[in-house]
């Protein structure tokens, strides 16, 4: 670990493990602006109009890694994240925390913990509830992808008609989601939605993911992210636990755990862990299966 100076901001915290590097400042947060290879380029979006900025009572993306609590709306989601937050450095996993939100009385935690000798990362996030009232909301872990790239969703397994008859996923749309987008490609065994600077149209997709990865893609790196999948849990959306959502050339691949109520004093953990390898992925299932199928078993699953 190491205290760095990073995007305008002076208060930032580097940590690697010499095969993968991650940048997080405490300036304003809790936020990770960076997860790459040591010195090569990060998979993450940045907004240079906004870096180094801080205070404010005007919600900004900034870019990068961030901790919501959903449902999504207006008033409660768009909390400013403007003000700095407490780090702490154990040795082995770096804290942060964000100070009580006034207006729901929510507190949003993130704790990261580098792999030994791999290319991960494990990311614990936690929203405490410091007010007087329970409070119903889901973690809701958006990562900010620089585009052009593509999301990789996995469809669940095929099962023949005759061997299963009641359904497997769910598919959530917006109003705003338009199917027959160029964006998307529905596939027999993966769901692909791109980002194109070209296109600004808003588009969004949210997904019932039992099988506890998605990942994103772009120049030849791949970013991997697993999950738990709780049967037991409901979830928020119509029961989304993955939604991808685009806009030129940005695109978030988001997670969501469990939703439900959580006490006064009382939290609620949303774990990701992050992989990062460097692979050519095609366009068709096939492609996509040579590619990510040795991939995703380096991976470690996320238990609920």
């Amino acid at each position: 670990m190491e205290r760095i100076a990073y995007g305008g901001w002076p208060n930032c915290v580097r940590l690697s493990n010499g095969q993968v590097e991650l940048v997080a400042t405490t300036d304003v947060g809790p936020r990770v602006l960076r997860f790459a290879v040591p010195g090569g380029p990060s998979l993450f979006k940045e907004w240079p109009d906004q870096l180094g900025k801080t205070g404010g009572a005007g919600w900004r993306i900034y870019g990068g890694h961030r901790l919501w609590h959903g449902p999504e709306s207006r008033s409660r989601t768009y909390q400013p994240d403007n003000a700095p937050v407490k780090s702490d450095w154990d040795g082995q996993r770096l804290k942060l925390t964000q100070p009580v939100e006034p207006l729901t009385g929510i507190q949003k935690e993130i704790v990261i913990t580098l792999a030994p000798d791999t290319a991960s990362a494990t990311l614990v996030h936690r929203l405490i509830n410091r007010g007087a009232e329970a409070v119903e909301a889901v973690p809701w872990a958006v990562t900010v992808c620089q585009g052009p790239g593509r999301a990789i969703v996995p469809q669940e397994p095929y099962v023949a008609h005759g061997e299963r008859l009641l359904p497997v996923r769910t598919v959530t749309l917006w109003a705003y989601t338009d199917m027959q987008d160029p964006r998307y490609t529905w596939g027999t065994k993966y769901v692909q939605v791109r980002s194109d600077p070209a296109i600004a149209k808003s588009q969004k997709v949210g997904f019932m993911n039992t099988v506890g990865w998605a990942a994103f893609a772009r120049d030849g790196t791949v970013l991997v992210k697993r999950f738990a999948f709780d049967p037991a849990a409901a979830h928020a959306d119509l029961g989304s636990n993955v939604e991808v959502y685009t806009s030129g050339d940005m695109l978030e691949l988001e997670t969501l755990g469990r939703w439900g109520k959580i006490a006064p004093g009382a939290s609620v953990e949303h774990v990701e862990r992050w992989y990062l390898f460097r692979a050519a992925v095609g366009d068709n299932d096939a492609a996509l299966d040579e590619a990510l199928a040795p991939l995703v078993r380096q991976t470690q699953p996320v238990t609920p």
